[in-house]
């Protein structure tokens, strides 16, 4: 069933999302919802927050997204055998029909967001149907190519955003219809989000919504290592095949618009004396005696003022103190930042932070694990700064606008520039390519 627009060139067919039978625990054999499902794999703190959830449940996702053993083919063979397991025992179910899913998370707080995920065609950038907006690293891209490869399984769907219709979407329409009906499943995970998912299958309303979503394109908003890896995985195998399609969540932020955090950086090995050092002269530095939620705040306030964000600014923690580091040296920019994008790229707080304090500056390689790690979680990001004498680079969220600006441009910002959410739940629905 594809209702895409065959009369348009290629590169203007919009996405193609294809129904699938999602894979989902069987309630009755895991001790709950809440305690099988993770954040996505790269959400999760290491090791703290992986050996919380493995001790959640026996049957907890991250067992697959995040085996654990001493070597990668190990990892992935275990990973495999897991998953062969639960499929045996009846742990993990496909759903006897193919279908979207509509997902629905919502807070204590009046967050509420709804998305379909299902299969989505996969494209390269120059189609202009999904837009990535920042730069991946090779080995987690191998990382989760191999694990794909093992498992033969979409583990959990990335989440991307598309602008829809207004109250003329069709497949908005569906979703606000199906929402009002028993879910296929429900619960509350510790962090206080409630989960709902709902299964469609009626061939009109899949029709509706895949003819409504091929006039879009999509933004990625999380997942771009993942995306990276389905399209390496689809030029392994022969097409048409089911690895020309991965595991997404699409969401119209038109109707449900999403929050924009920054993610932050751990430099491993560089006390904070040092990376202050090392900066005196090129940026203004105030120390501040106060906790993390009024550094941050100063940390904003000197980011933005009212509307409009300018300036580049970060916060340095690891000491027990807080560093406010901002305004840095036009001449020094100059010197260390690439002249040839746009201007909107170029005053980036990541590409200020890769292009000249990781790069001229503190000379740290930005893909080596052994130097450098990047976590969502402000909170966590400083602890474990102090437990090990490292340094926190704690960041300030970019706006969505500048985000979708540039990546309708083609023009990636630095890797792990952004973090959208809510994102999905792992856990809750798996694709696996042989089904």
């Amino acid at each position: 069933m594809n209702t895409a627009g065959h009369s348009e060139p290629t590169a203007r067919r919009g996405l193609e999302l294809t129904p699938f039978r999602g894979l989902r625990y069987d309630p009755d054999r895991v001790g709950s919802l809440a305690a099988v499902t993770s954040p996505p794999y790269d959400v999760v703190v290491r090791p703290d927050g992986l050996h919380h959830l493995q001790s959640a449940d026996p049957y907890n996702i991250v067992r697959l997204i995040l085996p654990q053993a001493t070597t990668p083919t190990a990892r992935n063979e275990q990973a495999a055998d897991t998953l062969r397991r639960w499929l045996s025992e009846g742990v993990l179910a496909a759903d006897s029909q193919p279908g979207l899913y509509v997902y629905e998370q919502q807070d204590g707080n009046g967050m509420l967001q709804r998305g379909i995920i299902g299969a989505l065609r996969v494209s390269d950038p120059s189609e202009g149907v999904v837009l990535p907006h920042e730069d991946v690293m090779p080995h987690v891209v191998a990382d989760r190519a191999a694990l794909m490869r093992a498992t033969s399984a979409n583990l959990e769907p990335l989440l991307l955003t598309y602008r829809g219709n207004g109250s003329a979407s069709a497949a908005r329409d569906v979703v606000e219809r199906v929402a009002d009906l028993s879910p296929l499943l429900a619960t509350t995970t510790e962090d206080g989000f409630s989960h709902r998912l709902w299964s469609v299958t009626d061939p009109a309303e899949l029709d509706r919504i895949q003819a409504d979503l091929a006039q879009h394109q999509a933004l990625i908003a999380d997942g771009h290592h993942r995306w990276a890896t389905y399209r390496r995985l689809r030029g392994e195998h022969p097409s048409p095949s089911a690895w020309d399609y991965g595991l997404v969540l699409l969401v119209d932020t038109a109707r449900y618009p999403l929050r924009v955090r920054a993610i932050h950086r751990l430099l491993h090995g560089l006390p904070v004396a040092d990376a202050l050092a090392a900066m005196e002269g090129h940026f203004r530095i105030r120390h501040l005696p106060v906790p993390l939620p009024e550094a941050l705040d100063a940390l904003a306030d000197s980011a933005c003022a009212g509307n409009a964000c300018a300036g580049n600014a970060f916060l340095l923690a690891g000491d027990g103190a807080f560093h406010l580091v901002d305004r840095p040296d036009p001449d020094l920019l100059a010197r260390t930042i690439p002249a040839d994008r746009p201007v909107a790229w170029r005053t980036l707080d990541a590409t200020v932070l890769h292009s000249t304090l990781l790069d001229h500056v503190w000379h740290i390689p930005e893909d080596s694990p052994a130097h450098i790690a990047y976590i969502h979680d402000t909170a966590a990001t400083v602890e474990k700064a102090e437990r090990h004498g490292g340094t926190a680079v704690l960041m300030h969220p970019v706006r969505e606008e500048v985000v979708r600006d540039l990546a309708r441009q083609g023009v990636t910002m630095p890797r792990k520039s952004t973090s959208f959410g809510p994102k999905p739940a792992s856990g809750l629905v798996l694709r696996a390519l042989d089904l």
